[in-house]
């Protein structure tokens, strides 16, 4: 039977490179995407184009009714990943309240209770896991970037205490800590500013969204599997 992959944020750059991945490697994938409808069905339409398997699912991960349909949705499944996310940029003086609660919301709580529903369903497949696109902010924080940076950092907390727990049950659970990655979440930058931060990475550029899915893809596969509750950055060397 095939397997099956959940991939929320799937309609982004990370998150379409790591759902072409996968069904490349013959997963069927669940491609959930908030509001970016476009972008989630071509990338479903390049999937059934190479004979592989792909839902689109529609949620906002800030409202609860949206996430528990999600779950009803892809209640089959042996991975999830986590790649949803927005950046915030700006002093925390002037970060409002509705700006933290997004981000919390879609980086840790829509996380929190999709973990929580599809455990069950995860305890009885072989090899399942769990795996949470953070950053290298969650690891060593930025400046302008604090709110981020903290539910950044409490992905990887969270994933660390859930490979213990969910251990026993043979389910695994990771995190993957990008550094700077050529997707539309850094596209904000001048060039000049590109370079800059290039010329602080040892490999002396950004990533390309593949590098990020290929270590996914390794994560999920059976290769990968006497490993939980770890970090993997892939920074090129940036704040190593």
């Amino acid at each position: 039977m095939q397997k099956k992959a959940l991939i929320t944020g799937a309609s982004g750059g990370i998150g379409s490179a790591i759902a072409l991945k996968l069904a490349e490697d013959g997963w069927g994938v669940y491609i959930h995407f908030s509001r970016n409808e476009k972008s989630a069905d071509y990338l479903a339409a390049q999937i059934r184009e190479n004979e592989g398997e792909a839902v689109v699912i529609q949620a906002d991960l800030t409202k609860r009714e949206e996430v528990e349909s999600l779950v009803t949705a892809t209640s089959d499944v042996t991975a999830v990943l986590f790649a949803a996310g927005m950046s915030q940029y700006g002093m925390l003086q002037d970060v409002t309240d509705e700006e933290m609660d997004e981000l919390w919301r879609v980086h840790l709580k829509a996380p929190m209770m999709i973990s929580r529903a599809l455990i069950p369903t995860l305890i009885h497949q072989n090899n399942a896991s769990i795996t949470f696109i953070s950053s290298i902010w969650g690891e060593t924080g930025a400046s302008c970037e604090t709110v981020y940076s903290a539910v950044k950092g409490a992905q990887i907390a969270f994933a660390k205490a859930l490979a213990k727990e969910l251990g026993p049950s043979g389910v695994r659970v990771n995190s993957i800590a990008p550094g700077a990655v050529q997707t539309a979440m850094n596209s904000g930058f001048s060039i000049d500013e590109q370079e800059e931060i290039a010329l602080a990475i040892p490999l002396g550029r950004f990533a390309e969204p593949e590098e990020i899915a290929g270590v996914a893809a390794f994560l999920l596969s059976p290769a990968a599997s006497y490993i939980t509750g770890h970090t993997l950055s892939v920074n090129g060397g940036w704040y190593a």
